[in-house]
């Protein structure tokens, strides 16, 4: 059986607007793959060709985010407030390198890849975030981040 994606009330609300644009996107896609055919003078129609890829993406991505909506559990927006970092949470993170504060959601890696507006998103996946979660207010880590390496310390959470 397929793994169950928790996702946040907003971040499902944003993988369907996400599923809708990309049905209409597919739609137009559709018509210019429609277009190209009856204005191709012979098989190697370059454009015809592009037209084609880029309605194989789009449908690509359709699949990705029906798979990922029908996997998805809407957490509570209670279920998560332990008074650690969880899905959901809002934290604010002190860069203990540069001494500047970020303030970002913890969210599922499916939730991360769709973008919105609000909060930046980081995924429980990302380096970061594998580091962030289960973490309580006042503890510090550390992420390798390729070259060099961050020194984080959880201010606050929030749900």
């Amino acid at each position: 059986m397929a793994r169950e994606i928790k996702l946040t009330r907003e971040g499902y609300e944003r993988l369907q607007k996400a599923l809708q644009h990309e049905q209409e996107r597919l739609a137009e896609a559709t018509r210019i793959v429609q277009e190209q055919m009856e204005t191709a003078a012979d098989y190697e129609d370059t454009g015809l060709e592009d037209a084609k890829r880029e309605k194989m993406n789009i449908e690509a991505r359709i699949d990705e985010l029906e798979d990922t909506l029908a996997r998805a559990m809407v957490m509570a927006d209670h279920e998560a407030d332990t008074g650690k970092a969880a899905l959901g949470a809002i934290v604010v993170l002190l860069d203990e390198n540069s001494k500047r504060e970020m303030r970002v959601q913890l969210v599922s890696a499916p939730e991360a890849s769709v973008l919105g507006g609000g909060l930046p998103k980081i995924s429980d996946d990302s380096p970061v975030g594998t580091q962030l979660m289960g973490r309580k207010v006042g503890e510090s880590f550390v992420v390798n981040l390729g070259q060099r390496q961050a020194k984080y310390k959880v201010k606050s959470i929030e749900y």
